[in-house]
C-alpha cells in the first residue's frame, strides 16, 4: 500500500508525548526541501513521560522501525513512509508518525 515519503520535519512521538527525531538523515532524496530518512538508523527519544523503574520500564531512549518502503530506497535502503512501523527502547511501545508532507507517495 503506498503512503507518505517520512522527512526529518515529520512529527514523531513516542507512545508517551517524547518527540522522536531521526539520528541520520538521507540528504540525497529530499521531500518538500527536507531530507527524507531512510530505516536503518536509529531513532533518538526525548522528552519521554513514563516513568523510569521501578515505576515503569520507561523513558523511551531510542526506537528502531521495523518496517518501510517495499519498492523505492535510497542509497540501498528503504524509505520510512508515514505507515511504517517502530519499536521504541527499552519500553517496547510504538512510535506514532502524527504529521508528514503530503506531496511525494511510495510503495
Amino acid at each position: 500500500m503506498p503512503g507518505f515519503v517520512i522527512h526529518v520535519g515529520a512529527s514523531v512521538l513516542c507512545a508517551h508525548g517524547g518527540q522522536a527525531q531521526a539520528s541520520t538523515p538521507n540528504p540525497r532524496v529530499t521531500v518538500s526541501g527536507q531530507p527524507s530518512v531512510t530505516m536503518p538508523p536509529p531513532w533518538l527519544v526525548a522528552g519521554c513521560a513514563l516513568p523510569p523503574p521501578p515505576a515503569a520500564n520507561g523513558p523511551c531512549v531510542t526506537a528502531q522501525f521495523v518496517s518501510a518502503a517495499t519498492r523505492v530506497s535510497s542509497n540501498g535502503q528503504p524509505l520510512l513512509l508515514f505507515d511504517s512501523q517502530a519499536i521504541c527502547a527499552p519500553t517496547g511501545t510504538p512510535l506514532l508518525i502524527v504529521a508528514s508532507q503530503t506531496r511525494v507517495t511510495a510503495m
